[in-house]
This record gives structure tokens, sequence and C-alpha cells, in this order.
């Protein structure tokens, strides 16, 4: 049975080309799945699509007025009109009735100067300069402000002018015919890039960019306790946009070296201290050199047990925008002589006599695991 593509747009028999364009937009405007997400509404959709498709193509209407249905031949059925794009094929069409992309109004000309890129620079530092911060001289390699042109791009007085393609829109337009009538479309114009403008003198330098690459020097002031990883900001030292924009921020980036006596960890100081097996019996001063203070005296108490760890309260790491530093700790090693004269030897079995009560001890494994805590913090933090 031949459907009722009449009745499914409401429209007569006498219906003009028009009129039935008309009544297609309006179904469409109420029943698009876009609009109106009901299930029944896509089908109706569907239906008024078939429909405005069979009869505004003279051949399928003729074939209605005569009582047939052109979806019965070959290749027919239900959906036939949609093509292989099936709903997506009225995307362009709908934009342009509901406002989506294709009928967008005109956004107007790009700027031609924009904001520059950020820059990052790395720098190595030893720990005493972390500890006790330094001004260091770098060369950066980034786009500066064209000194010829100061960024305007054009050549000596002249200046840009308008694009003669977009008429100074930064875009164009173009209408592409559907079966619903005209689509017009938005793009950017290819011949100012966007800008509405042209530089017909552009400048020599810098080819209209109005930025040059340079290298440049600058002193950067590192403050003292910064550590691995730590970044320093220098506002407006990075990249100059183009068309002479606003620069970025400048990031130094702090690479710490690993030093041959002190290991950090946060801002703590450790350090190994060797002392003779006689001055770790009986006590001694000795001389610790610190990262900031210079040479320190530390007391060594008597009977000192090897693996015992002397704190030097305030000779550690600053603390950034605190005004306090860390602590030393001076992990003790104590150091038994591999050799001896005769004297000497004479001199510790009169010793050994006179501790006769002392005996050889078996320990067990964890008594002297803490011991060994300084060397597993080294190798910790020297990622070993």
């Amino acid at each position: 049975m031949a459907r009722d593509y009449y009745g499914t747009l409401g429209v007569s028999k006498t219906a003009t080309d028009q009129e039935i364009k008309r009544a297609y937009r309006k179904l469409a405007r109420e029943f698009h799945p876009d609009v109106n997400p009901d299930p029944a509404a896509q089908e109706r959709f569907k239906d008024a699509t078939t429909a405005y498709e069979i009869l505004s193509d003279p051949q399928k209407r003729k074939v209605v007025d005569m009582g047939g249905d052109p979806l019965d031949g070959p290749g027919g059925g239900a959906g036939a009109g949609f093509g292989a794009q099936g709903f997506g094929g009225l995307g362009d069409v709908f934009e342009a009735f509901f406002g989506g992309a294709g009928g967008m109004g005109s956004r107007g000309p790009r700027s031609r100067v924009q904001p520059g890129a950020d820059a990052l620079l790395k720098v190595r530092l030893d720990l005493a300069e972390c500890a006790q911060g330094v001004t260091k001289d770098v060369t950066v390699d980034t786009a500066i402000l064209c000194d010829t042109c100061q960024g305007s791009g054009a050549n000596g007085n002249s200046k840009p002018v308008q694009c003669e393609t977009c008429r100074g829109a930064g875009e164009i337009q173009s209408v592409q015919r559907s079966f619903l009538g005209q689509v017009m479309t938005t793009r950017q114009c290819p011949t100012c890039n966007g800008f509405g403008q042209i530089i017909p003198d552009p400048c020599r330098k810098c080819a209209g960019e109005g930025r040059v690459r340079a290298r440049r020097d600058i002193a950067v002031r590192i403050p003292a306790g910064v550590a691995n990883g730590m970044r320093v900001r220098l506002a407006s030292q990075g990249e100059v946009g183009p068309g002479g924009g606003p620069a970025g921020d400048l990031y130094v980036e702090v690479v710490e070296q690993p030093h041959e006596v002190f290991v950090r960890d946060g801002d703590s100081l450790h350090c190994t201290v060797k002392i003779p097996m006689v001055d770790a019996a009986l006590g001694t001063t000795v001389t610790v050199e610190s990262l900031i203070d210079g040479p320190i005296e530390l007391s060594v108490e008597p009977g000192t047990q090897p693996g015992a760890v002397a704190t030097i309260p305030g000779q550690g790491m600053p603390r950034l925008r605190a005004g306090t530093r860390g602590d030393l700790y001076a992990h003790l090693e104590v150091v038994i002589p591999t050799k001896l004269d005769g004297k000497q030897a004479d001199l510790l079995e009169s010793f050994r006599s006179a501790r006769g009560r002392d005996a050889a001890e078996v320990v067990t494994s964890a008594s002297h695991h803490g011991s060994k805590i300084f060397s597993k913090l080294r190798d910790f933090v020297s990622g070993r």
C-alpha cells in the first residue's frame, strides 16, 4: 500500500515546492532528535524527511501522484531516502536552522598580537651553592622583540592594510545548496590567516613576525635552601609572543649535584667522621667542616661506640623563607688499627690484661643492624 507522503508533511497534493519545503522545515524544528529526544518524535522526523526527499524529486513525486510508491521498487524500503549518511546527512542544514556551526555569526578577526610562551632552563648547583644561595649568569635562547619594527611586523613607516579577500573580517563565508535550501558556512580567511589585515611590506629583520630569536645573558638569583627540581621564576623573561606580544615567564630549574662529603635529606645533612679507637674510648674533640659556617668543633664522648651519631644543631640546610636551618648528623666510625709495632702491641696487651673481666660476645644480627643505618641512608639518597 502506497504511503501518504503529502499527509506526512501536512500539505495538499497541489502544494508547490516552496510550500513543501516550508512544511518540512517546520516539522524539522519540532521533531529533530537534537531538539526532541522522544523516540516517537525521532520516527516522525524520519518519516517527514523521507516524505520530503520523495516529494522534492519530480520523478518520484510523479510516481506518488499516479498512486504508486517509489520506495516499493528495487532498492527501496524504509529509510532508503537517507542514503549512507542517515540523520547525519542533515547536520549542516539543521545547524543552519537552529544556530549550529554552519549558521553561527561572525567571530571577527583575531589579534595579530599574542602572548608568548614560558621557557625552561636548567642550572647545575653544588650543595654549597644550594646552602648559601648564589647568583648565576645563564645564557637564554628565546624570541625577543624585534628592535627594527618594535613588534609591528611592518617595514619602516608602512602600515598593515585591510585584507581584500575577507574585507577585514578575518573569515570568509560560503553558501552551499542543499535539498532544504542554502546553507552558509564560515571558515578562516586563507589570505590573512584570520587577522583581517595583511602586511604588504614586512620588516626585513623579522619577516613580519614582530619578534626574532636571540641569545642573551641573564643574572639569576638563587635563594639559599633550594633543592633538586625546584624552580625560580623570572617574570616576563620567556618567549616574546607573535606580533611583539607580552613575553612569557622564564623558569630556572635547579639540578643539585652530589657532594663528596655530605648527603642531603631534606633540610638535614649527614656526614661520616672517622675517629681512632683510642679517641673513641677516651673521648676527644674533632674538627668538622660545615657547608656554611666553616670549621666547627665536635666533642666525642668517652666510650663512644661504632655507629654512634652526634647531632650538631643548626648546621644543616637553610629552610626556604623560614630563617632557620636543619641539623647536621655526624655518623662516627671507629677506626681499628691493622698494624701495630712492638711497643703498641705490648701496651694493648697490658690493657687487655687489666680488663680481664671482658670477654668476646656473640650478638644477634639485629644488634649491629643499627650501625648500618647511615650507609643505607646514603645509598637511598644517592639512588644506589
